[in-house]
């Protein structure tokens, strides 16, 4: 669910003991659970808000090194899943239109800080997770139903995990960083998340796991264990997910901008892929929808159906720039094809597992 997942940042020199970071994701989440009644009452967390739930999950200040403000705004999006869980199915049945969800969910949103305070692996790795408003997009063209499993690959705090479930999808996450893979853990406690490179993940998953709809939000230009940018990570990352995908199915990525089949370093690439599944929607999106996120970056959203193009090297016309997500879903209510049906040989849950009401453990003062 994040532009440059946490999952990066494993490739760090001098990783933390993976007991600091279980620690560090259990008190995150009490954290969260601190948050969650302000968003209940709609009142907006505040800088002090924010650090006296930190300090009370942690039991020490960010000075003490305890925890840092890069951690704080996992903790902002863990209550935000914790709210959608709670709250989402019941709001989007109220709002009964996609049009009427937007303001809902950016009122949510609007709620939390904006994230100002970057640490310098959040920097490093440009972790910013997706803003709802922009995932509810994604989960839009991607048309969940209950019968299908959706696979994130690199899920990050859950933020697009979560509308996923309310769509009624059945989830798979995985997410390398082990302090996000713990705080997931807690936030989806009936999953198993499963923590492997993404770039590679047709190769890990086990073989039974093939999903119907793949929703991602990869990597731009790291790798895990590779030293300075790679310009290919984000098609590496895309790519591995499309040879998972189920043929029929259908996956929606958020990547940057520039990543696109018009642009003239990526035709050949974009062409490869549509060997396999064909682009049935593409368009870029104005950087001040991730505002909230603390960048600015122009980004984009590509849906592939997994059945080979007819031409590969024949793309859809280039939309433009969406100034905001209200225009994008517009362009998806008009450009996007219906989905395909799923290969009737893949086997796909029958119905999702129950929800449980309460998120283990989430304390409230």
């Amino acid at each position: 669910m994040n532009m440059i997942s946490a999952s990066a940042a494993a490739s760090a020199a001098a990783p933390l003991p993976l007991d600091h970071d279980a620690e560090t994701a259990a008190s995150t989440f009490t954290a969260a659970g601190f948050l969650l009644p302000h968003l209940e009452r709609g009142q907006r967390v505040d800088a002090a808000t924010l650090r006296g739930a930190m300090e009370a999950a942690f039991g020490a200040s960010d000075a003490t090194g305890a925890w840092n403000w890069k951690t704080a705004y996992d903790a902002c999006e863990a209550a935000t899943v914790l709210f959608l869980r709670k709250y989402g199915a019941a709001l989007f049945r109220r709002a009964g239109s996609s049009a009427a969800i937007l303001p809902q969910l950016g009122k949510i949103a609007g709620l939390l800080p904006t994230h100002t305070r970057r640490s310098e692996e959040a920097q490093t790795f440009q972790q910013f997770s997706t803003p709802i408003p922009l995932g509810f997009a994604a989960v839009t063209a991607a048309a969940i139903t209950p019968a299908d499993r959706v696979l994130e690959p690199s899920a990050g705090t859950g933020l697009l995990a979560i509308l996923a479930e309310i769509a009624g999808g059945t989830l798979l996450l995985n997410e390398l960083a082990e302090m996000r893979a713990g705080l997931l853990s807690s936030l989806f406690p009936a999953l198993s998340v499963t923590r492997f490179d993404a770039a590679q993940i047709d190769d890990h998953l086990d073989p039974g796991l093939v999903p119907t709809v793949v929703l991602m939000n990869p990597p731009f230009s790291v790798m895990v264990n590779v030293e300075g940018r790679m310009a290919d990570a984000a098609f590496r990352h895309v790519a591995s997910a499309l040879a998972r995908l189920a043929p029929g199915g259908r996956l929606v990525t958020i990547t940057g901008a520039s990543f696109a089949a018009d642009n003239p370093a990526w035709t050949a690439s974009w062409t490869r892929l549509q060997e396999r599944g064909r682009v049935t929607f593409s368009a870029a999106v104005d950087g001040s929808v991730y505002a909230k996120h603390g960048t600015t970056i122009p980004t984009r959203l590509t849906v592939i159906d997994k059945l080979p193009a007819d031409d590969p090297a024949v793309f859809p016309t280039a939309i433009g720039v969406a100034p905001d997500v209200a225009t994008l879903m517009g362009w998806l209510a008009d450009q996007l094809p219906a989905r395909l049906p799923v290969d009737p040989g893949v086997a796909v849950p029958i119905a999702r597992p129950a929800v449980p009401r309460t998120v283990r453990g989430y304390r409230c003062p």
